[in-house]
Parts: structure tokens; sequence; C-alpha cells
């Protein structure tokens, strides 16, 4: 089953007050638009287990058990429903195997890729600057 997430089209007076049509919005996108769809697809890359999903089949392709060992503290359920709302939004592949028990394997479109490494570098600097984060949140305890 494929879960494709839609969002409403936004009323034409928000479209009008953001300088777009409806063409426009669809082609481009404006986050800072109320119901513009690229909110949700913002929301699934960015969300906890959607940035680690996507830096985790940055390796290559992965089974399902193989991603849940590899980000820890998921659950199967979040597991399966982030990798679903990435295939809906054309990042992630799903290939099932024809084999018994069942196998099925999950890969980066080239779409997914491209988001891939930009998440990869907000995660790389995130990591890369986690001691500096963490004496700014003590300093702002003090």
């Amino acid at each position: 089953m494929k879960i494709v997430a839609q969002t409403p089209i936004p009323a034409p007076e928000e479209l009008a007050q953001a300088g777009m049509t409806i063409a426009e919005m669809l082609e481009q996108g404006n986050v800072f638009a109320h119901q513009c769809p690229s909110r949700l697809i913002l929301n699934h890359v960015t969300s906890r287990w959607g940035v680690l999903v996507l830096v985790a089949l940055l390796d290559g392709t992965h089974r399902f058990s193989e991603l849940r060992r590899k980000i820890g503290g998921v659950s199967e359920r979040m597991l399966a429903q982030t990798l679903q709302l990435l295939e809906g939004d054309g990042f992630v592949a799903r290939h099932a195997l024809p084999v018994v028990p069942p196998h099925v394997e999950y890969t980066l479109t080239p779409l997914g890729q491209e988001i891939g490494e930009k998440v990869r570098s907000l995660v790389e600097w995130i990591e890369g600057n986690l001691g500096r984060i963490n004496l700014e949140n003590l300093a702002d305890t003090e």
C-alpha cells in the first residue's frame, strides 16, 4: 500500500497574497504560504525519523530490519510510517522481492539522493558543532 499525503490547495486570496498562481505554487512551492504542499514535504524530510532514514539510505539499499538496527530507537511502526511517507513523496523506492519469507528492500530515488545529501550536510554540521551547541545551552541555563 502506498500512502500519499495530501495538502489542500490554498485559497485564491492566500495565493494572491503570496503573489503566486496555483500552477506556480505547485511548480516551485512557498513554504511560508499557510497551505502550500511544500510544508508537508518539509515536515516529512525534517522529522526526526525522516532525516535519519534519508541519511541511512545514502549508504545504499537496506532491508527494513537493517534500517531498524541502524537507526537506534525507532519503532517498527514509526519506521514503516516514515518509509511510506518518503516513498509517497518520491524520495524512497520500495522493492519487494518474490521470495519466501518476504524480502523488501528500500533505496533512495535520484530525488531522494539529492535531498539526502542536503540533509546529511545538516546532520554533519550538528555532529561537528555539538560541543559548541551544548556550551551555548549550558551558558543559557546559568
